[in-house]
């Protein structure tokens, strides 16, 4: 029996050898999971002194390299996480150009009195190219890499 997309049922979690319809060049071909290659599309943002960027907008719903650009002056700003609750299993990376100092700072921060690395309080960026990678168990947000 043929079904529209819209009317097959939903998935909760693929595994590694599940098949996909993938349409290439007007044909359909099938895929496994393992076979989708890992992928990143940057999403731009630019902070400045006493900004607040909340990741919970539905703008990043699907960031997950989150590419960090400093304006204006010195100062503090604000970047929230997406609730964890609401992000089960997600990854998010982060990283900042070249225009950052310890003189800004750009205050990564759970939401919701969630944690990040066991605590509440914020990760500071503030330092040009550094990065961070931060993983949700759907409880809280664990840091899994770092460099600085």
């Amino acid at each position: 029996m043929s079904k529209k997309i819209s009317q097959l049922n939903s998935i909760t979690t693929l595994q590694e050898d599940d098949l996909l319809a993938v349409v290439q060049s007007s044909e359909t071909k099938k895929a496994e999971v393992y076979q989708l290659e890992n992928y990143l599309i940057p999403t731009a943002i630019t902070m400045s002194a006493g900004s607040t960027v909340n990741l919970s907008d539905s703008t990043y719903d699907k960031s997950m390299l989150i590419r960090l650009t400093w304006s204006g002056a010195t100062g503090t700003s604000t970047l929230n996480l997406p609730s964890a609750a609401s992000n089960t299993n997600r990854l998010m990376r982060f990283i900042s150009n070249g225009g950052f100092s310890v003189s800004t700072r750009v205050n990564l921060t759970p939401i919701n009195s969630e944690k990040l690395d066991g605590s509440t309080d914020a990760y500071v960026i503030n330092i040009e190219y550094e990065g961070i990678q931060v993983w949700s168990d759907g409880v809280e947000w664990f840091i899994i890499q770092k460099k600085a």
